[in-house]
């Protein structure tokens, strides 16, 4: 499960910065090779590079990354293609259009047949300034951050500091404890939304050299004195030696700690009779658990990674801690029941 391809999915109202928040990732991905889908060529200029072509087209962005558009009846012939080894895609990232149904989105792809795929959460973008008066028009669009893995709150220099701050509280009000990003330009560390691959890689800036002037163009706009708000992510590390409780771990990801994004890992579960090895993938409330072997000389036992926003990291930790199964008398085959709930059959 750990090499099936995670495709995001980036959705918010128009104008709120999806497109922006886009080519910052194609512009800052260090060597990932990304498979970009989007509705509309016209709607999209990467890094002032505007992609001509057809409506079907596929076309190579030079830096390792596709550009795809298409229609979202076509997205499961188009993630067959981009899943091909040969593709060498390491993430898919879907802008939806200003106007799509999220709901149907995440369906596609967690629904999906497609066995080198799996759901790398749903980014809805809100435009900080616009939001408040947008919402009030469309009231679906609260809706649609009910669904969201992370809410990004662009834009967010365009408000006064304690605008912004109800803002967030509003939101966070609406969606839990999902997190609620707040940046300006899109700027948003990928690191957060997905891994960096571990094969060696030229980096891009010394294939293109295009990349290094963007670079310089971002520190021109820095002195000419615009603000970059953005938040920081998070990533902490739980490492035991010891077997897990499936159900205190089942309790930590249904209720997870606020600002939590992603979880990845293995464990152990100490319930009698069960000697596998259980690999996780959590984004927001999408868990995954697969079963499978341990490899020669490794440990029984539990590494798991958060990855989060606004994530209280000591208190996650603490809450993981609780998780180990402390009693010598091993657990009851009912006490799986949660995992089995999420692992895909």
């Amino acid at each position: 499960m750990a090499d099936r391809i995670p495709v995001v999915l980036v959705a918010g109202f128009l104008g709120s910065g999806k497109t922006t928040l886009l080519n910052h990732l194609l512009r800052d991905n260090r060597g990932t090779r990304i498979g970009v889908v989007v509705n509309d060529f016209g709607a999209i200029n990467i890094d002032s590079m505007l992609v001509a072509g057809q409506v079907d087209a596929m076309v190579s962005l030079g830096n390792g990354c596709v550009c795809c558009a298409v229609d979202v009846t076509e997205l499961d012939e188009l993630f067959t293609r981009l899943t091909q080894p040969r593709a060498g895609i390491d993430v898919i990232v879907v802008e939806a259009s200003g106007l799509a149904e999220p709901r149907n989105l995440i369906r596609m792809v967690v629904g999906s047949d497609n066995p080198r795929l799996r759901y790398g959460g749903l980014v809805e973008v809100v435009d900080a300034e616009q939001f408040p008066d947008s919402s009030a028009r469309h009231p679906e669009l609260r809706t649609h951050l009910r669904l969201a893995d992370l809410v990004v709150v662009n834009k967010a220099d365009r408000v006064a500091s304690e605008q912004l701050a109800r803002l967030r509280a509003d939101i966070a009000a609406l969606v839990g404890s999902v997190p609620v990003y707040a940046t300006t330009y899109g700027r948003i560390d990928p690191g957060l939304l997905f891994d960096r691959p571990r094969r060696e890689r030229p980096l891009v800036a010394e294939q293109l050299g295009f990349d290094e002037l963007l670079v310089e163009h971002e520190h021109d706009d820095d002195h000419a004195g615009h603000r970059h708000l953005h938040d920081d992510y998070t990533s902490v590390s739980f490492d035991s030696d010891r077997e897990l409780d499936p159900r205190k771990l089942i309790g930590f990801l249904e209720d997870p700690p606020p600002g939590l994004f992603r979880a990845k890992g293995f464990a152990a579960f100490g319930v009698a009779g069960e000697r596998r090895k259980f690999v996780l993938h959590m984004v927001g409330r999408h868990i995954v658990f697969e079963p499978g072997g341990w490899s020669r000389g490794e440990s029984r036992g539990a590494q798991l990674v958060l990855i989060g926003a606004g994530l209280h990291t000591d208190k996650a930790l603490a809450r993981l801690r609780d998780t180990v199964h402390d009693d010598a008398e091993p657990l009851d085959a009912q006490s799986m029941l949660g995992v089995w709930r999420y692992t895909p059959h």
